[in-house]
């Protein structure tokens, strides 16, 4: 009698699942919080840029509520540690911040 079980042998390939979506969408985070950061608007009367800042901010937001949803699942906290998710919940955290001192 082996000491694996079937769960054990599923870890690999469900993380290679999981991952796919859960870095594409952590990368799409950090790239639009990055357009957040680095959009200056012009002068007060600039609205394309705060614009730009308010949509690239949801996107980031969205982004990483995703990734934290698709975290959530329990086969997925399974198997992956909450650093997984540390990096697009943080850039979330920066944009929200960012949306709120935009103006």
């Amino acid at each position: 009698m082996t000491g694996h079980s079937e769960v054990d042998n599923d870890r690999g390939c469900l993380r290679l699942v999981l991952v796919v979506p859960l870095i594409t969408l952590t990368l799409v985070a950090a790239y639009f919080c990055w357009t957040a950061l680095t959009i200056r608007p012009s002068g007060p009367w600039d609205d394309d840029a705060y614009a730009g800042i308010v949509l690239s901010c949801v996107l980031t937001i969205g982004a990483a509520g995703a990734v934290a949803v698709l975290w959530l699942l329990p086969s997925a906290r399974r198997i992956m540690g909450w650093w997984w998710v540390g990096p697009a919940v943080l850039s979330g955290v920066i944009a929200a911040i960012r949306w709120v001192t935009a103006g």
